[in-house]
């Protein structure tokens, strides 16, 4: 087991957001424990950046599995060591109509990934932290999460889970040496955000995401909207009485259903 360049921890990492944090890693020296259902899809991305088996490790779980993200946790720990940072970046994102009894089990799988996956993300790693005295943990958000859009309640209302989350976990942390840093992407070009049928501003491709959330953890952030522009964006919607939020929402398209 090597210990003399850092290691980072991704969940999410087959695709899309997870993925080119992976390669942003992997650039910068660092090597990766990748965690994805799709360990097949890993190992082959793995290889075709040149990766070893010294420079990553590949663990197959699903994060609404939380003993099977234990036991990715305990494999990480034993094979490649603590992680320098952990990124819970898994999520999904659908549109749901609560009048719709079948869209009831679209919105707990969307709780289970997103927030309880975060969860169970952190959760194996958080002891050897804190007796070692150092770490990050990092949250993936979303500007979603700050207001909520018509057709996004079980997308919008799970990151506000997030938020809210982290902001607690930080506080519980206070002076351990355990940072929690909270990224809220805007849109970002990914296989998640590709089916949306309404205009996305400032739209970001994934690497470039992936520059600046790099360099927001590694200066010590809390908190960052990426970009920044988004954070202007949801500032002004939180500001927004709520007659006015919905006069300028109405007609907005609803994202779209599982299935649709």
């Amino acid at each position: 087991m090597s210990t003399h360049r850092k290691l980072v921890f991704i969940t999410g990492a087959s695709s899309g957001i997870g993925q080119a944090l992976a390669a942003r890693y992997a650039q910068a020296g660092w090597r990766l424990a990748l965690v994805a259902r799709r360990e097949a899809e890993l190992r082959t991305w793995a290889e075709a950046q040149g990766c070893t088996a010294e420079d990553a490790g590949v663990y197959a779980a699903d994060v609404r599995d939380v003993a099977a993200m234990a036991a990715a946790g305990r494999a990480c720990i034993a094979a490649q060591g603590v992680p320098d940072v952990v990124i819970a970046n898994a999520g999904i994102s659908v549109g749901i109509d609560t009048e719709v009894f079948e869209d009831l089990e679209v919105m707990r799988s969307t709780f289970e990934t997103n927030v309880i996956g975060m969860a169970a993300t952190f959760h194996p790693f958080l002891r050897a932290m804190r007796e070692r005295g150092s770490g990050t943990l990092v949250g993936i958000a979303s500007v979603a999460g700050i207001r909520g859009l018509p057709g996004h309640g079980a997308y919008c209302s799970s990151k506000a889970a997030v938020i809210s989350y982290c902001e607690s976990l930080r506080g519980e942390l206070r002076g351990s040496g355990v940072r929690v840093v909270t990224l809220l992407p805007g849109y970002i070009a990914t296989p998640l955000t590709q089916r949306n049928r309404y205009g996305m501003p400032f739209l970001l491709r994934a690497e470039d995401f992936a520059e600046r959330a790099f360099r927001a953890v590694e200066a010590g952030t809390s908190y960052r909207v990426i970009p920044w522009q988004m954070g202007v964006v949801a500032k002004l919607m939180r500001l927004l009485p709520n007659p006015l939020l919905d006069r300028v929402l109405a007609g907005r398209p609803r994202k779209r259903r599982q299935g649709e």
